[in-house]
């Protein structure tokens, strides 16, 4: 199989297979799917070239693993040019920078799992073991590396690689026919997170989940214990805890990296959206939602977040309990905090004998003094307010709160005021007094 590849890569992939001989090493997953559509499978978040390694030891191998032991050796020869060599002692695993190329370096591994979508248990096996624990056909393609191949790539046939291809599930049949097919009956039982990913490579590569993957997506839903209230009323969900976390990475690897419109309707029309909540997948207006989180964030010219962190507080904004959800995903400590901090403004707004647009500064002194954010103000917006309010909170946000008193501090200490808590107070009421000018 000949295969393009740039002179960066090669060397990479050269001073690694040089390293680990006499082990056999093979370029897998995204990296030789993408060489396959002839592009270079890139880091998500930083835009290098990525690329993922398996190398193969025996199982009754002593010592440290293979991988290990290599980028210990690639440390040793490149010196301070290798920009980047971090061993990671649970799996096994290395991840180093050789002139801007990422290797991601793995002992090749079998995994299996005790309780469906818990983390699985880990062992070394050979090369088919580890394309076996992959997520779709299409990334359990390994590209066979052979020092000789890669010496010729450079010289004979300058960027092109003669390998072997290693296919055992027919993923350049299914890359051909452009179709998503998982590995085996039980994938998403056993990771149920496959189907954020498979949404994914659909949106970005154009890909079709094929009849089969999405009838076994239908029966693994069915069988999951999703539904809060069905399983533990007024408890936890019934499914393990390090399923969110995994949950909340690949939505950000949607959201932040991926064409997040079509993948999120892709889920939705796959009934994948029952992984976060009924309710978003029965909901309509998230697309309006998500898009109007990320215009009012600019308006109000507030300092930016990272986007997939910001469109998933849109996404949930809505529910009836989104603060339980955010704990299950393990949301960063500033996320949950908006959210909690809209659960009080709704609260706020719903408090009996309220009346909207008596007074914008007593709007402004809620949100203010209540240490409301304007973010909150924005997830409260985007997710429906009803009418005054809407009007009251949209003006708040993008022109009471940065209204002064008409008297500063300078002033009024120079007319005779005194620095104390009473100067605050009297700011306070002048700024009041200023808001309630404003035309709700």
């Amino acid at each position: 199989m000949l295969i393009q590849l740039e002179p960066p890569l090669r060397r990479a992939l050269q001073l690694v297979v040089e390293a680990a001989a006499p082990l056999p090493v093979a370029l897998v997953g995204g990296a030789v799917r993408d060489l396959l559509l002839h592009r270079v499978h890139r880091d998500p978040w930083r835009g290098l070239p990525d690329l993922d390694l398996v190398v193969e030891q025996s199982s009754a191998e002593e010592g440290p693993p293979a991988a290990h032991r290599i980028a210990r050796q690639l440390a040793e020869r490149l010196g301070p040019s290798l920009r980047r060599c971090q061993l990671h002692e649970e799996f096994g695993t290395a991840e180093l920078d050789i002139d801007g190329v990422l290797l991601d370096l793995a002992t090749a591994r079998r995994e299996w799992y005790e309780e469906p979508g818990a983390n699985p248990s880990v062992s070394y096996g050979s090369l088919t073991d580890d394309l076996a624990r992959r997520d779709l056909s299409i990334n359990a393609i390994a590209l066979l590396l052979d020092a000789e191949q890669l010496e010729q790539a450079g010289t004979a046939h300058p960027g092109t690689l003669d390998s072997q291809l290693l296919d055992p599930f027919g993923g350049q049949g299914d890359l051909a026919a452009r179709r998503l097919r998982f590995l085996h009956p039980h994938s998403l039982e056993d990771d149920p997170t496959r189907i954020v990913r498979a949404a994914r490579y659909s949106a970005r590569l154009g890909l079709e989940l094929a009849p089969e993957a999405l009838a076994q997506w239908q029966r693994t839903l069915a069988a999951w214990p999703w539904r809060r209230a069905e399983v533990h009323p007024g408890g936890s969900p019934g499914v393990p805890p390090s399923l969110g976390s995994r949950l909340r990475k690949e939505l950000e690897l949607l959201l932040g990296r991926e064409p997040w419109p079509r993948a999120l309707e892709l889920l939705q029309h796959w009934q994948a959206l029952e992984l976060l909540d009924s309710g978003l997948q029965h909901d309509l207006s998230w697309r309006r939602r998500l898009r109007w989180a990320q215009r009012l964030l600019a308006l109000a010219q507030l300092p930016p977040w990272p986007q997939e962190q910001w469109l998933m507080l849109a996404l949930l904004a809505p529910l009836a309990d989104p603060v339980a959800l955010a704990d299950q995903l393990q949301l960063p400590h500033r996320s949950q905090q908006c959210l909690r901090g809209l659960v009080r403004l709704r609260h706020w707004l719903a408090e009996p004998g309220l009346e909207p647009g008596a007074s914008p500064a007593q709007l402004s002194q809620v949100l203010e003094r209540g240490g409301l954010s304007p973010e909150v103000v924005i997830l409260a917006l985007v997710s429906g307010p009803a009418g005054l309010w809407r009007r009251g909170l949209l003006r708040w946000l993008l022109r009471w709160r940065s209204l002064p008193s008409p008297t500063s501090a300078r002033q009024l200490l120079e007319a005779g005021a005194v620095t104390g808590p009473a100067l605050g107070e009297t700011l306070r009421q002048l700024r009041a007094r200023r808001l309630d000018q404003e035309r709700w």
